[in-house]
């Protein structure tokens, strides 16, 4: 028997579901989704389930954070899957705006972060970040959570929403999912559906690439030669490396000579598609 699960598409009904839970003394966690739901959106619904009484997740694809050569329109959807998959973990409610809701006409703000956004996937997709820290500070805001859910393969993201809803005072606790992964270790998402089958098989190489190169980190190796290695043998593999950096795992800043724990990420394209994963390093020995 399929799961139901309740959908609204506007901030007053969303407002009035949580409302209504509030009312009874119950917690709300909230996990923001782009839809095309996999293992790593379901991962963060329990992760949810175990944090608060009920649990709120969104779908909606953001023209913001999507560049003008990007791919807004072909990203994947299908909210009736999407939805049985959020019930199938356990979320009760589906907020499902759509872009008018979301950016009603005469909508004129923007929200930045500065020195989170300024590298990595900020340098390669200017205003990306922009598109992410507004809408998410709008999601924030039109739930109220308790608490809300992201996932670790979006690293860099991670760090701008914990600063921004610091910054910004939003009474929500900002929590980490652990990046899911398949058996041959590439990190689940939704682009993963643009590879070929020959891509497929290479792309696994990207994890292990970095695994390798924090492995060397952790041993006493030198960043800058561990780094080298992963992009010569990503490059051979047939990436297209965007960035491959070691760097501090809370505020993205180069590793001093002497660090205690830092976070090697990776973007790279395999034809078309490009690709992120992280790992952390491992305590130097």
């Amino acid at each position: 028997m399929t799961t139901e699960i309740e959908i609204v598409r506007t901030v007053a009904d969303l407002r009035a579901r949580v409302a209504a839970w509030r009312a009874l003394d119950e917690t709300v966690a909230m996990v923001p989704t782009m839809g095309a739901i996999h293992e790593g959106h379901m991962s963060l619904v329990r992760k949810a389930k175990t944090l608060a009484d009920r649990v709120v997740a969104s779908i909606f694809v953001n023209p913001l954070q999507f560049g003008p050569s990007e791919d807004f329109e072909a990203y994947p959807r299908g909210e009736e899957r999407d939805a049985e998959l959020l019930a199938e973990a356990g979320a009760e409610l589906l907020y499902a705006p759509n872009a008018r809701e979301m950016y009603p006409d005469g909508f004129a703000t923007t929200v930045h972060v500065s020195g989170l956004t300024e590298g990595l996937c900020g340098a390669s997709r200017p205003d990306h970040f922009d598109g992410v820290a507004t809408v998410v500070a709008k999601l924030l805001l039109q739930c109220g959570p308790d608490i809300a859910i992201f996932g670790e393969k979006d690293y860099q993201q991670l760090l701008i929403i914990k600063r921004l809803v610091q910054d910004l005072n939003i009474p929500v606790e900002i929590v980490g999912g652990a990046i899911v992964r398949e058996s041959d270790g590439l990190a689940l998402s939704s682009r993963n559906a643009y590879l070929s089958d020959a891509e497929r098989a290479i792309a696994p190489l990207l994890r292990a690439a970095i695994h390798q190169a924090a492995q060397q980190i952790a041993g006493g190796g030198s960043a800058k030669a561990a780094l080298e290695s992963a992009r010569a043998s990503l490059e051979a593999a047939g990436f297209r490396v965007d960035y491959l950096e070691a760097l501090d795992p809370q505020t993205l800043a180069p590793l001093p000579r002497s660090f205690s724990s830092a976070r090697v990420l990776v973007a790279a394209f395999l034809g078309e598609t490009r690709l992120i994963d992280n790992v952390p390093v491992p305590p130097p020995a």
